[in-house]
């Protein structure tokens, strides 16, 4: 068998364990029959005693598993694990740092290799191969044990995850704990309510059936319906398929025989599950036992249980009989949480979000920032399929959940709630003053807008009108292209909502992060595809529509702004303009009473930057996107766990870009607004207003926190801490010296975000 082979076979396995130390024993046995030595161990580390734990072993004395450990840094095992590099060695025991561990068996093992375990550079453990003959272990085995414990982090560290929320000595573990990312500020305590796409086998939660025999009837009319589908498509092509491949619908028919798989499934709604969670546990269990076969053909069946098994769900979720029962405090939880779930909820029982895809700067992060959610994004180990129904903690500032928390840690968390309703009323009494330094400079502060919630959220805050209007989210919400009059009607809402103040609506930006289920764009590169301006200069059908929409919705008020997202190049600019000409003269020849907008242009990717002063010199406006000018910049996808520490809106480069940005377009006499996320959060505010913006759109929850540490600080202060934080040369440095002014002026209170996020890093 091939190393390749050796390795996927192992993940597959331990894939498939039902518990941690099961997963370890399948280890410890495989890696030493590959590798063909004498003894394979692991120590699993224990971050809480800052010790290595002798776990699983083929080879040693089982009999001191558990019982057996080293400190981090202690012997050769310690020392890999403090260094968390590889150790090589032909006589350990003659190793300055080895260590000699009574009773474990080790002393006639002379050669040593040894590898850390590590996930998200937390060491979680060594990897450990030793034999009697005096060599050291060659480049091939080194690499490949490496690579081994690398593919074996991420499953055991879900393994541990699995366990944290499972009963031991009938206790289930309290206060389990799982990081990710801080999405949107807050606290939410509430219960778990795990949403999954269509047809997605490995995204079903456990669910208990409200009526067994109900639920028993609805998935035998499934099953019947699967039945029937795959006779059709049997006699469909019974003419097209030589015999041998015709063969497969039997296979399915006899899969399907109400002795096969269904009996499996109904035993387990037999038992209290409801049928969607039934077929996932069924059709998952018999994919990993295909999965670890070495038979080709029999391995290759696996492609055909879950074939059916998806077919099954589908039905399932198509005819789903029972109605969505929302709990009062909901804490919405999915792999890959889309605005549509988030519109499903009835938003006064949206408590909290969590979704294991995605991190800070992620559409629905900022959906969530936008309503005033607390969530956390990028919690990749959360076994979120197990966890419907019971009560979640979301530490929206340090991008931690908790799992079963405490009488002790619900109080805690129940108490920053309170201050934070606290601080939030202590705030209304900015609504009605103007937003200017204690010297009297004054910037415009503005919101970000999608939803039809956030109008009065908005004008609550004292919002002085709309910097981004977010067009897309209507879209979004629609299984089809929303009409021209569909669109002009939710547009004139929002025009009339804030008029006369000022409302900047962003023409449709879709690709990234944002497909419509209806218009899909598959990419390998959704970031640097077709997404944006691209998509709609390529659809003027889409495009002129939208602009028809907004100005027809626009006539007799008159407050309309057009916004140009992700434009690259001058020749895009001059044929979104002319578009927008046409459909102007358009509307004229139609005898409507409107006058032309004013027309600005996003600068969102590096490129725009260097030519902001000939875009300003053919526009009214300028606007920087600084979320994805942020991850144009750094090379970050925004929405990627993995590099989200590198995402740093603070970073040298951006604060230069975003200087240069302005000057550019003042030198035009054009103004300057930034609607990403930067503007909403109140130490940067300060530099973006030395910088000389002329105005801040931001999500609504943010606007007072903004407001009162603006008003707390004078024009000359702000422009002290710019020429300071301009010379630095990392992003942490820039942090520490804003949050230490806004600590010397004691508003410390309103942003328990940044220094609690940095602190879980």
């Amino acid at each position: 068998m091939s190393i390749l082979q050796s390795l996927s076979t192992i993940v597959q396995r331990v894939n498939a364990a039902p518990d941690l130390q099961s997963a370890l024993n399948i280890i410890v046995r495989d890696v030493r029959s590959s590798m063909g030595t004498e003894v394979c161990t692991v120590y699993m580390a224990d971050h809480d005693e800052g010790r290595l734990v002798f776990a699983a072993t083929e080879g040693l004395n089982r009999e001191e598993l558990g019982n057996v450990s080293l400190n981090f840094g202690q012997g050769l095992v310690g020392k890999v694990a403090s260094r968390e590099e590889p150790i090589n060695t032909s006589n350990a025991q003659e190793h300055p740092d080895f260590q000699y561990l009574e009773d474990i068996g080790e002393e006639a093992f002379n050669s040593f290799l040894g590898v850390p375990i590590v996930h998200h550079r937390t060491v979680l453990g060594v990897l450990v191969v030793q034999q009697t003959d005096r060599r050291s272990f060659d480049e091939s085995e080194e690499a490949f044990l490496l690579t081994m414990a690398a593919q074996l982090a991420s499953v055991i560290a879900h393994a541990q995850a699995t366990g944290a929320l499972e009963p031991s000595n009938d206790r289930t573990v309290v206060n389990a704990e799982f990081r990710g990312i801080a999405g949107a500020s807050g606290v939410a305590i509430g219960q778990a309510l795990v949403v999954s796409p269509p047809a997605d086998l490995y995204s079903v939660p456990s669910r208990r059936s409200r009526d067994i025999y109900e639920e028993l009837v609805f998935f035998r009319a499934c099953v019947s319906r699967v039945r029937k589908d795959v006779a059709l498509l049997s006699s469909q092509l019974a003419d097209r398929l030589p015999p041998e491949e015709l063969a497969l619908f039997e296979v399915y028919a006899k899969m399907l025989d109400q002795h096969a798989l269904p009996a499996e499934i109904e035993a387990l709604i037999e038992a209290g599950e409801w049928a969607q969670g039934a077929v996932a546990r069924v059709v998952l269990a018999h994919l990993r036992q295909f999965e670890q076969m070495e038979n080709s053909y029999l391995s290759e069946r696996a492609v055909d249980v879950k074939d059916l098994g998806r077919r099954l769900l589908e039905y399932l979720q198509q005819a789903a009989h029972e109605p969505m029962i929302y709990p009062e405090n909901v804490i919405l939880v999915g792999n890959e949480i889309t605005a549509t779930m988030l519109a499903e909820v009835p938003r006064e029982k949206l408590a909290g979000i969590v979704s294991l895809k995605g991190s800070h700067n992620s559409h629905v992060a900022i959906l969530a920032r936008s309503m005033g959610v607390p969530t956390v994004m990028g919690a990749v180990d959360l076994p979120f399929t197990e966890i419907e129904g019971n009560e979640l903690i979301v530490d929206g500032y340090a991008g931690v959940v908790f799992f079963n928390p405490s009488l002790e840690l619900r109080a805690s968390y129940q108490q920053i709630a309170e201050e934070e309703q606290l601080v939030s009323r202590g705030l209304e009494a900015l609504k009605d003053l103007s937003c200017e330094t204690t010297d009297g400079h004054k910037i415009s502060l503005m919101v970000n807008t999608g939803l039809a919630s956030d109008v009065s959220r908005s004008l609550d805050r004292g919002a002085e009108g709309v910097g981004l209007y977010r067009t897309e989210v209507p879209f979004l919400m629609r299984d089809r292209f929303p009409s021209e009059e569909e669109q002009r009607a939710i547009y004139r809402m929002h025009l009339e909502a804030f008029a006369p103040k000022p409302v900047t609506m962003r023409t449709l930006d879709v690709g990234g992060d944002k497909s419509l289920p209806y218009f899909l764009i598959h990419e390998d590169n959704p970031f640097l595809g077709w997404r944006g301006i691209r998509v709609t200069l390529d659809h003027p059908e889409i495009f002129l529509p939208q602009v028809r929409a907004m100005m027809k919705a626009s006539e007799g008020i008159d407050n309309l702004r057009i916004m140009l997202p992700m434009i690259t190049h001058m020749e895009e600019l001059d044929q979104s303009i002319a578009l927008i000409k046409r459909a102007y003269k358009e509307l004229l020849d139609e005898d409507f009473k409107i006058n032309f907008p004013s027309i600005g242009v996003m600068i969102e990717v590096p490129a725009a930057i260097y030519l902001t002063r000939e875009m300003a010199s053919k526009v009214d406006f300028i606007s920087v996107g600084s979320n994805d000018l942020t991850q144009y910049l750094l090379a970050v996808d925004r929405n990627n766990p993995n590099v989200a520490d590198l995402y740093l809106s603070y970073h040298p480069a951006v604060l230069q870009s975003l200087q240069l940005i302005v000057l550019a377009a003042h030198e035009v006499n054009k103004p300057v607004s930034i609607c990403g996320e930067l503007a909403s959060d109140p130490g940067a505010a300060l530099l973006l207003l030395a910088m000389g913006y002329d105005s801040l759109s931001m999500n609504a929850t943010n606007l007072p926190k903004v407001k009162s540490v603006i008003r707390a600080f004078s024009k000359q202060e702000a422009d002290h801490l710019l020429q300071q934080v301009m010379l630095m040369d990392s992003a942490d440095r820039v942090q520490t010296a804003v949050e230490d002014m806004l600590e010397s002026r004691g508003v410390t209170r309103l942003f328990r975000d940044s220094r609690r996020e940095r602190d879980a890093r």
